[in-house]
């Protein structure tokens, strides 16, 4: 045997031993220091051998490793990585290919090409909008968002792209008050500023409330970008489409929407209610590491104006290929040149899965979520703060004490589970009071995976409240 496939089969046979252990574990058994102190050592002269460092690295990272891949991870909205997905990023990585034209690679924008249009169908989208593989949403806003700001000038005469942003007419950003961080660093980074916007006021999941919009808009003159959202990230909620786009294009609006999990709702029948209206939309973006449970890192950059998109992120150079009639050059839609081929396994999970899969498994996740906050609800002293239509749930414990007890005890409830290791989620701040935040995404948490998670979290709050002195019951 060679000594590359000898070095190949056991990195494969590692990462395979870690996978079938994700079952049993949630929390890394080292943290960063503990981490760092395995690595920390000065650069050798000579070099090692290459299974050695192979099989050292596995050592050293595994005990500082999330089960991010495993059924009970709801720390944040995070897919499994699907091993047909990570197989395809293993030939990936194989191959070596530089995706950034379809020169350099034309596998590799020819299988985009045809995963672009799949996504556009699976998720009812225009299927004259543009797509760029991005590294993941954060990138994804940016991306449509540099499109909009682009666009939202030329239509009054600017050209940003050639000529930047001074002098140029004032853009209006107009955000709902919940919407996702990523979205203010895409405005941050793009120069539009993070704090620069119109805030709408949203209700009590993080919508938008529609009867604000009028209002604002009257008061708006010039460039208008509105970003909404679909998928809350601590509740799951989306904003009222059909009632909030009408208005905005109306007034002349670029309308974005950061759906970098709850654009999937499209693709199922019986949450796709939520996103009702959302084609309306010039933009979208979204993870393919989500619910298409492919590996990171995976995001698209949807845009309705292909040549808005093209005008924001092609990069050209008189070495670099131009793509010929019909061509579809993957540098013109995203903001880098050099960068892995992430079509290969997008294109694999949604060959693998298909229309159905895909909507089974969107489906399996939110009736998981279901099943876990109508069982936490039924226990007293715990309460479930959101409407739970998708795949996010908001917790509290201590419901029956003073906000600060409250407080109090569901920081150490979360320690609690944490430290009992069943599952893994997180704490978060939800309308200034310490809540539990679980997300469902993973392909493997089936009910019985949520049934055993419910009872755990049940059992650990009781834990700590009983030597708190509350009880629980």
């Amino acid at each position: 045997m060679s000594a590359i496939a000898t070095l190949f089969q056991e990195g494969a046979r590692l990462a395979a031993g870690f996978r079938e252990t994700a079952f049993a574990r949630h929390m890394p058994s080292s943290d960063y220091a503990a981490s760092l102190a395995v690595f920390d050592e000065p650069l050798s002269a000579a070099g090692s051998d290459m299974l050695d460092v192979i099989r050292q690295l596995s050592d050293g990272a595994e005990p500082g490793l999330h089960a991010t891949t495993g059924p009970r991870f709801f720390g944040w909205v995070i897919g499994g990585s699907h091993p047909v997905g990570v197989a395809a990023d293993f030939l990936t990585s194989a191959w070596g290919q530089n995706a950034g034209n379809h020169v350099a690679a034309p596998a590799a924008a020819a299988v985009e090409t045809i995963a672009a249009r799949w996504l556009l169908d699976l998720l009812k989208l225009p299927a004259e909008s543009s797509v760029g593989f991005v590294t993941g949403a954060t990138v994804a806003n940016f991306t449509c968002l540099a499109a909009a700001r682009g666009e939202v000038l030329r239509m009054v005469g600017w050209n940003a792209d050639a000529d930047g942003l001074f002098g140029a007419p004032e853009i209006t950003v107009l955000i709902g008050h919940d919407a996702h961080t990523t979205v203010f660093s895409a405005l941050q980074f793009l120069g539009l500023g993070h704090d620069r916007v119109l805030r709408l006021p949203a209700d009590a999941m993080g919508r938008i409330d529609p009867a604000a919009l009028p209002g604002a808009l009257d008061a708006i003159t010039g460039p208008l970008i509105a970003i909404l959202q679909a998928g809350q990230i601590n509740t799951g909620a989306f904003d009222d489409f059909d009632r909030l786009i009408p208005p905005l294009k109306a007034k002349g609006a670029w309308v974005h929407v950061d759906g970098a999990f709850g654009l999937w709702a499209q693709a199922s029948a019986k949450v796709s209610h939520l996103s009702r209206g959302i084609e309306g939309a010039d933009s979208w973006a979204t993870d393919g590491h989500k619910w298409l449970q492919t590996p990171y890192d995976c995001g698209y950059a949807i845009v309705r104006d292909e040549l808005a998109h093209r005008r924001a992120m092609t990069i050209a150079a008189s070495y670099l290929p131009l793509a010929g009639e019909g061509e579809r050059d993957p540098s013109h839609y995203v903001p880098e040149l050099s960068r892995r081929a992430r079509g290969f396994a997008t294109w694999a999970m949604l060959k693998h899965f298909g229309r159905n899969g895909v909507e089974a498994l969107i489906d399996q996740c939110c009736a998981s979520a279901r099943l876990m906050a109508d069982r936490l609800a039924r226990e007293p002293g715990i309460a479930i703060l959101n409407e739970v239509a998708l795949n996010q749930l908001v917790v509290r414990f201590g419901v029956d004490c003073p906000d600060d007890e409250g407080d109090a005890l569901t920081r150490k409830a979360i320690e609690k589970i944490q430290s009992d290791g069943i599952l893994f989620a997180g704490g978060a701040k939800w309308r200034r009071r310490d809540v539990l935040r679980l997300s469902v995404t993973n392909f493997q948490t089936t009910s019985d995976q949520a049934r055993l998670a419910a009872e755990s979290i049940i059992a650990a709050y009781k834990s700590v409240s009983d030597s708190a002195g509350h009880g629980s019951g």
